[in-house]
């Protein structure tokens, strides 16, 4: 993130050092505000202190934020935001747990039982921005560049309180999305946690999966097994609070998957052509076709069809960097890229998304500078 005047006041005071308070912290320190660190854990806290994130500071020092953003675990949120509003009385307090039904009911539930009547300044909300990578080690200021970032306001929010975490996500170079808390915590059942729980599923297959099965292993198993390297203690958090909205669409997936099994064993049993399974498979397919569809393009924009292009990339240092290069000397804007590398290959596989209109004046242009494409004859 370029340095820039940004909306947030400060001094800010960030609760939680993990990937999201972190990547917070550097966004607005990158903006020149004031941000103080707070951290259970004085490791995990010095660490983001050295990163540049902030200023640490122990619970007791005396510190005057203006906005305090809790970036904890779901689990302990809702104590945290309650302890804020009350030790900084004239501070806007968010946080930004992946689940909101549980957080904001018991921030009311601690503030009734505290004999406190502080609400009003407490509005929820949730960056959609991650990685499977969790910790100060793996934060950047840019991570919820064109990302949403969902607003939950309790009854109580005031108007004030409300534009101060909106201007917070914009600042931040995300788009504010408000919604309520039933909505919020269904939406992310559905493209969030239930993903990471069928990746997770998934890669479980391969624990004792045989050597010789996983020298074959392409792109597709490293896709869709990603995010399984993330925090099992962050996600039991997560899970846990959103629970309800998590079994309704498990639910639907097991009656997808109980038909699919049925249809299938059929077809073991009675040979590939019988027991309706051609069309038991094809449905399957033709909905995740449809579904994928679906998926918003770049920015929250709509879908968007790109071109792929595969270039073989030499297995030796400075390559990838040269395509980079070469690339942006053409004038190709990179929409999209991943990389497959299958294993004991001297060589890996660029997939590059671009705009249709010019995939074959790059293709040329490539295998003019000797990159090859695999398009020749």
């Amino acid at each position: 993130m370029s340095e820039h005047t940004l909306a947030t006041n400060g001094p800010v005071l960030i609760i939680g050092t993990g990937l999201l308070g972190t990547s917070i912290a550097l966004a607005l320190r990158s903006g020149g505000v004031e941000v103080y660190l707070r951290d259970a854990s004085p490791t995990a806290g010095r660490l983001a202190q050295d990163l540049g994130a902030g200023t640490l500071i122990a619970q007791d020092d005396p510190c005057s934020p203006r906005l305090v953003i809790v970036s904890t675990p779901p689990d302990v949120a809702d104590v945290c935001v309650v302890d804020a509003l009350l030790r900084y009385p004239q501070a806007v307090v968010t946080d930004v747990a992946s689940v909101k039904s549980a957080v904001c009911d018991g921030v009311f539930d601690e503030a009734k039982r505290r004999g406190a009547d502080i609400p009003s300044r407490y509005v929820g909300s949730h960056p959609m921005a991650g990685r499977e990578r969790s910790g100060a080690g793996a934060a950047d200021a840019d991570l919820f560049y064109g990302r949403p970032w969902v607003i939950v306001p309790n009854r109580y929010s005031t108007p004030d309180a409300v534009m101060e975490i909106r201007s917070l996500a914009v600042d931040l170079g995300a788009f504010p999305i408000e919604m309520d808390a039933r909505t919020h915590d269904q939406s992310v059942a559905l493209i969030s946690h239930v993903p990471q729980l069928v990746s997770s599923m998934l890669a479980a297959r391969l624990v004792d999966a045989p050597l010789s099965a996983l020298s074959l292993s392409g792109q597709g198993l490293r896709d869709t097994t990603r995010i399984a390297a993330s925090d099992p203690r962050l996600w039991t958090a997560i899970l846990a609070g959103n629970a309800g909205p998590v079994v309704e669409v498990l639910r639907e997936i097991r009656g997808d998957l109980d038909d699919l099994i049925e249809h299938l064993d059929a077809a073991a049993q009675r040979g590939p052509l019988e027991g309706g399974s051609v069309g038991a498979v094809h449905r399957v397919m033709d909905l995740g076709n449809r579904g994928v569809a679906r998926i918003p393009g770049k920015h929250g924009g709509a879908p968007t069809r790109y071109a792929v292009l595969d270039v073989f990339v030499p297995d030796t240092a400075g390559s990838l960097g040269r395509l980079f290069t070469e690339l942006g000397e053409i004038g190709v804007n990179i929409e999209d890229l991943s990389l497959e590398h299958s294993a004991g290959a001297q060589m890996g596989v660029a997939r590059i998304s671009l705009d249709p209109s010019i995939l074959a004046s790059t293709v040329k242009q490539l295998e003019e500078r000797g990159w090859n494409t695999g398009s020749g004859d």
